[in-house]
């Protein structure tokens, strides 16, 4: 079996993952990039709105925060949203002297700051409607100059290698590395290492509906979670307000930006329903505009709703959101002259592996940063543009606290060659396809924007069911990055299955209807609670 030695394992490419491995690789540290798909491919480089930093002269740190402790209904630690939102413009001017180039503003301001929902005033940096784009070529270019950075592209992290999984005794227990499948060759291979940085972004495929593209499968929370560890508030799964409805559209999103440009939510009858269930109108947090959305829709029988733009003159839309003009123009939509029809979609996962800002989790060595991370920040509900400010700022701080600590001993340990005992190549590839499909509807149609108890509990009887399929699959058959992908899959969709039935309240992303109020109780059945007013954070 092929073993690669290094410093340090990252494992995904989004912003987090490249942040650490540049900020490792400049330090000349020897740094291993492990990346399922191409190093541009990932949910950062679909991100459409931009970075909310509160840069400009007349915001401050204390208002950003204010939003977010706002936006996080509760459940937002102080904290450690007060140091991640201080580190921001320090993470901009970083990005600014790698080459990455924000739009410019007007009238002596230095940038053309959006406004999304549940911000108190415009803070959100951006490049048009292509962001995450661009902020990715930039780094990832970054990423390929630098000597010491090896990128592997197209290998998928399987397992973590842990001294108590090796059985070492008189030793504690920490990570040393990982085991690998290489898709080019279809072998499985390790990467020994003094530290492992998960940065493998979200799980929105675990839904059928999403604005997530196909490589979210929640890698790094099952992952993590078959190691040992403590995962937190995975009930909170962020519903996008507006994602286009179209039979040929697949995933696309429609960019909260357009609300801060004066959009409007119209329903099929041409009412601007917002007002009825928010003062803020269209700019309510997007918890509250998709609960509405949803009411909207179910309510009327109507498929989808409306995005209203077309008080904005067509140049204006074409400059600001190129992109989405473009897109959806040739799905036959004129924004500027016809409202663009959207639906909710699952989105983004505010929960995730128990870490702290700086990336720590409960195992020696390990790391967790962005999105498969679950430092506080969010709280119940994230406020919009805050996650790639997240990943790029506890990226930064996992990269210092790794270079200032001297306890992390050279890998010198042997690791066993991957066994495949009886396994065989797999003749029934159709049983992968079909249960993918079945775990991503089950959660969509009991798990979804509005829950109840019952829901849940048939969820959670599929899903188990699927499992228990999957394991005798994955222990019968030769790993494929696909099966890899609906391992890990179902084990997320039993996590927030579990973790949405221990919450006995309304909070958030988290809307039960059997318990409406928020100030409930949280089940301890599975858990740990650390007290906060009101409710508490999940921790299985």
């Amino acid at each position: 079996m092929k073993i690669i030695d290094c410093d340090v394992l990252v494992i995904g490419s989004g912003l987090a993952g490249l942040t650490v491995g540049i900020e490792l690789a400049e330090k000349r540290r020897h740094v291993v990039l492990l990346t399922k798909r191409g190093l541009e491919e990932s949910n950062s480089a679909n991100a459409q709105g931009g970075i909310a930093v509160p840069i400009d002269g007349d915001d401050t740190v204390e208002s950003h925060l204010h939003d977010t402790l706002v936006a996080g209904a509760g459940l937002t630690r102080r904290d450690a949203a007060r140091e991640i939102i201080a580190g921001g413009a320090e993470r901009i001017r970083a990005l600014e002297k790698w080459g990455m180039r924000f739009a410019r503003g007007r009238d002596g301001r230095l940038y053309d700051l959006g406004r999304e929902g549940g911000h108190s005033r415009r803070r959100v940096l951006h490049a048009g409607d292509i962001t995450g784009r661009e902020v990715v070529r930039v780094m990832a270019a970054r990423a390929r100059s630098l000597k010491g950075l090896d990128i592997l592209e197209r290998h998928m992290a399987i397992d973590l290698i842990t001294l108590d999984w090796l059985g070492a005794k008189n030793a504690r227990n920490r990570v040393v590395g990982a085991y690998a499948l290489d898709e080019a060759t279809n072998e499985i291979m390790a990467v020994r290492a003094r530290a492992v940085v998960l940065a493998t972004g979200g799980a929105g495929k675990v839904y059928l509906y999403t604005t997530n593209p196909d490589t979210a499968t929640g890698d790094g929370v099952a992952i993590a979670w078959r190691a040992g560890l403590p995962v937190q508030n995975l009930e909170f799964v962020q519903f996008h307000p507006t994602c286009l409805y179209h039979p040929q559209a697949k995933s696309f999103l429609i960019s909260e930006a357009l609300r801060g440009e004066g959009a409007e939510l119209l329903n099929a009858a041409g009412e601007a329903f917002m007002p009825r269930y928010d003062a803020r109108g269209a700019l309510a947090p997007r918890d509250i505009v998709a609960r509405a959305i949803d009411h909207e829709m179910k309510s009327r029988g109507d498929d989808c709703v409306y995005l209203d733009i077309t008080r904005q003159p067509a140049a204006f839309l074409r400059r600001r959101f190129p992109n989405i003009y473009a897109k959806c123009k040739s799905f036959g939509i004129d924004m500027a002259k016809t409202p663009i029809p959207v639906v909710p979609a699952a989105h983004y996962f505010c929960g995730g592996i128990a870490a702290a800002v700086n990336g720590r989790t409960a195992l020696a060595g390990l790391y967790a940063v962005g999105e498969c991370a679950c430092t506080g920040l969010h709280g119940a509900n994230r406020l919009a543009s805050n996650s790639m400010l997240e990943a790029l700022v506890c990226g930064k701080k996992a990269a210092d606290d790794i270079l200032s600590r001297g306890d992390l001993p050279p890998p010198k340990v042997r690791l066993p060659a991957w066994k495949t005992h009886r396994a065989v190549p797999s003749d029934e590839l159709v049983v992968v396809a079909h249960n993918w499909d079945e775990v991503r509807r089950a959660m969509w149609d009991y798990v979804g924007i509005v829950r109840t108890s019952k829901r849940l509990a048939r969820a959670y009887r599929r899903i188990m069911n699927l499992r228990r399929e999957i394991r005798s699959y994955y222990h019968d058959y030769l790993v494929t990055s696909d099966l890899l992908e609906l391992r890990n899959l179902a084990a997320v969709a039993e996590l927030v299955i579990r973790s949405a039935a221990m919450r006995h309240e309304s909070r958030g992303l988290h809307y039960t209807l059997d318990y409406p109020r928020a100030f409930g109780k949280v089940s301890d059945a599975f858990t740990t609670i650390e007290d906060l007013p009101g409710g508490g954070d999940n921790v299985l």
